[in-house]
């Protein structure tokens, strides 16, 4: 069985619980002012609308080891620790009305990654391998909207992300024989947002759980990869988002 490091599981709980505690208070705020002056009355009626955003995450792979990890070969290897390291992306979007509770959203962005994975032997000592890539990713997702509040909206969101290497080679870090990856990935993406309404703009904040459904292990042969059988990748982001 794979060992867990309980400090990293209780900081990312503790994140996900901070994040959560926000958007319950804005929406007590938004349930609080529910009959105040709205801006930008029509807003949600336009067919088409654009916008940009900025994004800040935190991601890991979530590994499965190989039969070769419980040979003789690997013997020394005690276990591989993923480790969850934060990142940026950068986009605009493209958000088109079906009607007033849904809407088809595009967002093509730059994504910034670091994944991390520690190896650890069992002499005491550790090695890492440290994957930095920059993904073109176009989400495809789905909005499903509540009832405007005044000037707040909730709404939930989900859908797909492929994405792509921008550079067309992953850049690994280590001292020794390189763990390959993939230059490409598919997501499953489900999240949740606030819409805030001003006078002259909406304002988004949205908080977005990403999965890959790809094997992000490469075909290249290493000693990294050997007790590997399937890397994907887990992604925990909040998006700033400006229409």
């Amino acid at each position: 069985m794979q060992p867990t490091h309980i400090r990293n599981k209780f900081s990312l709980l503790g994140y996900q619980i901070t994040v959560l505690l926000i958007f319950v208070s804005v929406l007590s705020y938004g349930q609080h002012f529910k009959w105040a002056k709205r801006n930008n009355p029509a807003f949600d009626t336009r067919k088409i609308s654009y916008g940009f955003m900025i994004g800040l995450h935190t991601s890991a792979y979530q590994l499965k080891y190989s039969d070769q990890f419980v040979t003789q070969t690997f013997d020394t290897v005690h276990s591989v620790q993923p480790q969850f390291s934060a990142g940026f992306s950068l986009g605009f979007l493209v958000n088109l009305r079906f009607n007033d509770v849904l809407d088809l959203r595009v967002m093509p962005k730059a994504g910034f990654y670091n994944h991390k994975l520690t190896y650890f032997y069992t002499n005491n000592t550790t090695r890492q391998q440290l994957v930095e890539t920059t993904m073109v990713e176009i989400p495809i997702l789905l909005k499903y909207k509540s009832q405007r509040r005044g000037n707040v909206r909730m709404y939930m969101i989900g859908g797909i992300t492929p994405a792509i290497e921008a550079s067309g080679k992953n850049d690994v870090q280590s001292t020794t024989a390189n763990l390959s990856i993939r230059a490409t990935n598919i997501s499953l993406d489900a999240g949740f947002g606030f819409d805030f309404y001003f006078p002259l703009f909406k304002f988004s904040q949205e908080i977005r759980f990403s999965k890959g459904l790809q094997n992000m292990l490469g075909p290249d042969p290493s000693v990294y990869a050997a007790p590997l059988k399937y890397l994907n990748t887990n992604t925990i982001s909040v998006y700033f988002i400006f229409q």
